[in-house]
């Protein structure tokens, strides 16, 4: 029996076997359903008159998918579906292209992937309009204890020092905390981000907005800035009870449906107003989660940080993420943000650093070169096999290309920020120099984002 994983690999295969009996009813769709069983979506014009048979061609096609998707779709007679604006079908953003096994789009053959969850990893959204010129940062990684929170938090620190405003966001909703890094407990603010998403729903946003965000102590003489919004307030209240409802869609403007991410995007759009931050940093969850899935995909992020231990478990977790966009069409929009960030390498000086630098560099380019990197292009002044690709500007980087997303901004394993009770104490007495000395790579790297909005 076929297997879920199987689905569309066996469709492809099938349709290509019998395309000259799927030819003529193009566009097609294969629509997977919430019980992962997959029919065919077809245009109104080839649903038969009532009392009609089906043609021989879709009769044929109807058989074959039934035998060889069996428990993953229906009877053969109940495989076809039919509508009248495919177009809008084509739109969705969990429709993407089917691919054969050589990883080629099979033309004019779509894929719907219903999910339950509104989080798809796969279509990003690009900068918003505020977002243009307030480049917003998103700190992730597969797996949580890698450093990500204090890695946010030692960075708005060195940006507020540099006379930075930073906006802080705390959205690890399932396991909040970095507003204790930022922030001593007589600072809390009196709501966080699950007060204003819930309250959002019943329109009563503004009664928690002007409460929402407090000024670390941390934030600089010189001018700098680091406003922290955290994930709950100086209360938390009905933590778990607010949780469980901030995924809720909301209708606005006569019935529109505004599923959580784009309420969650509103938020970040009026704090941006409010407070004219000039960068946002975004504590993510951690996984595949969807939280996480929002800051990724849903936030315009002008940059990514994706955290990673040279481990197989890092890798194999990527690769399964990568690979979801590259054939979601996703990776061409997003691959430009991304950037590595090796945690925990062991300290600078040691030989075992350079070592363990240079292994992940090295593993982190194996995964961008087989999954979202291109192929090179062929040589100034020498055609390819395919002209369109002669005036591409190939998205590929060397190894050791310092401006890849693959070449890692390395944080060096230091006792001064391991094990420690409070964050924000050990920062308030830190030496500015330690924090340049671990997360200096990654400063840098946040300075040359400045640089290049408008």
């Amino acid at each position: 029996m076929t297997t879920f994983d199987k689905i569309l690999p066996t469709l492809a295969k099938l349709l290509q076997d019998q395309r000259s009996d799927v030819e003529p009813h193009l566009p097609l769709f294969v629509n997977c359903d919430l019980n992962g069983r997959a029919r065919i979506i077809l245009d109104a014009k080839h649903e038969p008159d009532e009392g009609d048979d089906f043609s021989d061609a879709l009769q044929r096609l109807a058989a074959s998918i039934h035998k060889h998707l069996i428990p993953h779709t229906t009877t053969s007679e109940r495989i076809w579906l039919f509508g009248n604006d495919l177009d809008a079908l084509r739109e969705l953003p969990q429709t993407f292209p089917l691919h054969d096994s050589k990883g080629n789009c099979i033309p004019d053959v779509f894929v719907v992937d219903r999910l339950a969850s509104e989080a798809t990893w796969a279509s990003i959204r690009q900068k918003s309009s505020c977002g243009d010129s307030i480049p917003r940062v998103v700190f992730y990684a597969m797996k949580g204890g890698v450093g990500r929170s204090t890695a946010v938090a030692a960075c708005a620190f060195a940006m507020a020092r540099a006379g930075r405003r930073v906006l802080v966001l705390d959205l690890d909703l399932e396991s909040p905390g970095l507003s204790a890094s930022l922030l001593p407990p007589d600072r809390q603010p009196a709501f966080g981000i699950t007060d204003w998403l819930v309250e959002d729903l019943v329109n009563n946003g503004n009664a928690v907005s002007g409460a929402l965000s407090a000024i670390s102590p941390l934030s600089s003489a010189s001018g700098g800035e680091i406003r922290v919004v955290p994930a709950h307030g100086r209360e938390p209240g009905e933590y778990l009870s607010k949780l469980g409802r901030i995924w809720m869609p909301k209708f606005v403007d006569g019935g529109r449906r505004e599923v959580w991410s784009e309420r969650l995007e509103r938020l970040i759009q009026e704090l941006e107003q409010q407070h004219q931050p000039d960068m946002v940093l975004i504590d993510s969850r951690a996984g595949i989660d969807e939280v996480a899935s929002a800051c990724i995909t849903d936030l315009g992020a002008s940059r990514i940080y994706l955290f990673a231990l040279d481990s197989q478990q890092t890798w194999s977790s990527y690769r399964m993420l990568f690979q979801h966009w590259r054939q979601h069409n996703g990776a061409g929009q997003i691959r430009d943000c991304l950037k590595i960030v090796g945690a925990m390498i062991p300290p600078w000086g040691d030989k075992s650093e350079i070592e363990a630098s240079n292994a992940l560099r090295e593993n982190a380019y194996d995964l961008f070169l087989e999954t979202i990197y291109d192929e090179d292009p062929a040589p100034s002044g020498q055609l390819s096999d395919n002209p369109s690709q002669d005036s591409f500007d190939s998205f590929s980087f060397d190894l050791r290309d310092q401006d890849a997303p693959h070449n890692p901004c390395c944080i060096p394993w230091n006792q001064g920020f391991a094990a420690i009770q409070s964050h924000y104490d050990r920062l308030n007495d830190m030496d500015s120099r330690l924090v340049d000395l671990v997360y200096g790579g990654l400063v840098a790297d946040l300075n040359s984002l400045l640089r290049k909005e408008p």
